[in-house]
């Protein structure tokens, strides 16, 4: 006998873990790679991104090693329960996803071109899974803070649908929201840059071999 497992599916606000009104642990001060600090206010002249591209922590390692990038962190977002924790996140009852906070200095690396690490590091056409790993907690998300940002991602999205078409890829799934209403929690301290502190941890981040035809990024794998 076969055992069927229901799909992943998001939870309604009904369904979803109540969580907490303030984080259950704390957050690291600096990043153990680039040293700077991983929780605002960041500095005069630099940006915000968010990205869910499947398992944190490969994900994260993709941005830290971009040149530009000033710090980043792993957290859940686009859900709906406050101040989760990681096992929370997991069960598929917080409407979250991992995601990466990017803060960027512009005037070294651009949107545009994290955007395109973003879109290579992974298949964003598997719905709620990446690779093996299945669940919610593992779709493709672009969090946008600004008008500006909004426009770039749609227009990346676009431009790499027809190339990932032409690969005979199917449709991207990708949510393309505003942060706004979409808070970013930080994840637990083991969590964060967690493959420098396990350089033979584990890394489900694997992208199509589908170059995206936008902007031209720094990033050693």
């Amino acid at each position: 006998m076969f055992l069927s497992r229901r799909p992943p599916q998001l939870p309604t606000p009904d369904q979803a873990l109540k969580g907490r009104p303030a984080p259950a642990f704390e957050v690291p001060s600096r990043h153990t790679v680039l040293g700077n600090p991983l929780l605002g206010p960041y500095p005069a002249g630099l940006e915000v991104a968010d990205f869910g591209l499947g398992c944190f922590w490969g994900a994260e390692r993709k941005f830290w090693q971009t040149q530009g990038v000033w710090t980043t962190l792993v957290g859940y977002q686009g859900g709906v329960t406050p101040h989760p924790t990681y096992e929370e996140a997991c069960s598929g009852l917080t409407g979250h996803t991992e995601a990466v906070r990017v803060v960027f200095d512009p005037s070294v690396v651009s949107y545009e071109q994290l955007l395109k690490v973003f879109w290579e590091s992974h298949d964003p056409t598997q719905g709620f899974r990446q690779g093996n790993d299945v669940g919610t907690q593992y779709r493709s998300a672009i969090y946008t803070h600004t008008p500006d940002q909004a426009a770039a991602a749609a227009a990346s999205r676009d431009a790499y649908q027809q190339v990932l078409n032409g690969s005979g890829y199917d449709d991207i799934t990708t949510e393309v929201l505003p942060e706004e209403g979409r808070p970013f929690y930080p994840a637990e301290a083991h969590h964060q840059q967690y493959l420098d502190k396990n350089p033979t941890g584990y890394c489900g981040i694997g992208g199509t071999g589908v170059s995206c035809p936008i902007g031209v990024a720094k990033a050693d794998g």
